[in-house]
């Protein structure tokens, strides 16, 4: 949005300079006694909301950016006003409240005045292409061999955030047909309000209380990244620690599944078809019963001049109802570590490693099954990254190419199954390119190679997703 500075002397009015007697001297050699703005930019320039040019000039027909601007209407924030003044600066307050921020000016309370409930969301379509050799020894008879699975879905998405006062923030996700299908125009599920939570900021201190998403910060993402129902508190600046606890639903996240998309949280023996005598190894885990276990994870990381790194220590407890399934065990402790390298601005290097403790060789209903064998304790993932598409600079881009291995019993839930093809229990290639067409739509496409780490068999996937932002 661009206008002229005579133009704008409209908004910058608002300071008082139009209740005012105009007796300054008016600074600029290019603006005449007779013009009909004289007054007020001599007044504006006396109150120090506009300065002009270094030569001396006002340039009142010249087109001005939004930060310029911004800057005006800070000045004016500055000077203050009252009435019907100060509710014109509240909104446009409002409106510049990015370029204000950059300028290092808080407008989270005069956002509050203007509009207690800011919305952002976006429209999201995605199509998914996925191919799985399968196997008969598995005895999947519901699947069958060298199945595909094709996604073709839209989505709308609504994220309101609710300043409540200058410390805290009501944040919420909620979405709209999730799994509407554009094959055949059906809607599978209505309304779901998939986050709600608080958010408190004091300094170098956050603390969220609610239904909100965690994203492994040590390692990327590469153990979890879904939501929890609890509290999370982050503290520190250059190095921070954060605390998390609280309930994760299995059966919603898909926690510990593993190999292809016909899986679920219970792959047990007995899933489609299998009996105890004919599961083979790998295929008897995630939750024995109930869908909801607790959650607890500690993580300390931090960035230091080009070089990133975290530490971190997840927990997954069973109850009395609620065994491991496979495991042995009621409870699971994943530790992760993750490390980081920028060679420039466009280029940067992540890796990280994830391994689960305590689990050893099971015998499950006359099965045997050794963890180790197939990696199953064990996630690892190394990623190059080249630049990155910013939605809101039309022709921006960026690409990706990475390897990754996610054990069944170390990967909750990675963010490569919440924003990509691969699921947890396989290991594999992944590539990808995301660009900005226009502002605010931004266009993603993967592909990913891999296996199944229970049967080698094989994984190919196309991911694409269309994002329209607003």
């Amino acid at each position: 949005m661009k206008k002229t500075l005579v133009s704008a002397l409209t908004t910058a009015l608002v300071v008082g300079a139009a209740s005012t007697t105009f007796a300054a001297a008016n600074p600029f050699e290019d603006v005449p006694a007779d013009h009909w703005a004289y007054d007020a930019v001599a007044q504006l320039a006396a109150d120090g909301v506009i300065e002009g040019y270094g030569d001396g000039t006002y340039r009142g027909d010249q087109e001005i950016t939004r930060y310029e601007m911004a800057q005006m209407v800070a000045r004016a924030m500055a000077k203050g006003a009252n009435g019907a003044d100060k509710a014109l600066i509240d909104k446009l307050a409002a409106e510049f409240a990015d370029e204000l921020n950059n300028l290092g000016v808080r407008v989270a309370a005069l956002e509050k005045k203007v509009d207690n409930v800011k919305w952002d969301g976006m429209v999201r379509y995605r199509y998914i292409n996925r191919h799985e050799e399968r196997a008969t020894d598995r005895a999947v008879a519901a699947v069958g061999v060298g199945n595909k699975m094709n996604t073709n879905g839209l989505l709308l998405r609504l994220e309101p955030q609710m300043t409540i006062n200058k410390n805290w923030t009501g944040k919420a996700r909620i979405d709209y047909n999730r799994d509407t299908e554009m094959d055949d125009a059906t809607n599978h599920n209505g309304v779901s309000v998939d986050r709600v939570w608080a958010e408190g900021k004091y300094d170098n201190f956050l603390i969220k209380l609610g239904k909100f998403n965690v994203k492994t910060a040590a390692d990327f993402g590469m153990t979890m990244d879904y939501r929890i129902a609890g509290a999370e508190a982050v503290i520190g600046k250059d190095v921070k620690v954060a605390l998390r606890g609280g309930r994760l639903n299995v059966s919603n996240s898909s926690a510990f599944s593993h190999g292809g998309w016909s899986n679920g949280p219970a792959i047990s023996a007995n899933r489609a078809g299998a009996t105890a005598g004919t599961a083979v190894e790998g295929d008897n885990v995630g939750p024995a019963a109930g869908n909801t276990v607790t959650y607890y994870g500690l993580e300390v990381y931090g960035t230091k001049s080009k070089f990133s790194w975290g530490l971190g220590w997840q927990h997954v407890g069973g109850d009395k109802n609620n065994t491991l399934r496979g495991s042995g065990k009621d409870n699971i402790d994943i530790f992760n570590v993750g490390l980081g390298w920028k060679f420039d601005k466009n280029v940067n290097l992540t890796a990280a490693y994830a391994f689960t403790s305590g689990l050893e060789r099971q015998t499950v209903n006359g099965v045997n099954y050794n963890f180790d064998h197939r990696g199953y304790k064990n996630s690892a993932m190394i990623q190059l990254n080249y630049k990155g598409a910013d939605k809101s600079k039309p022709g921006s881009w960026g690409a990706f190419v990475g390897y990754r291995h996610l054990g069944d019993f170390s990967t909750i839930h990675s963010t490569y199954r919440e924003n990509g093809p691969m699921n947890g229990g396989e290991k594999g290639f992944e590539i990808g390119v995301n660009y900005t067409f226009l502002k605010n739509i931004l266009g993603k496409v993967q592909y990913y190679n891999g296996k199944e780490l229970w049967s080698g068999h094989k994984v190919n996937a196309v991911w694409t997703e269309l994002g329209f932002y607003f």
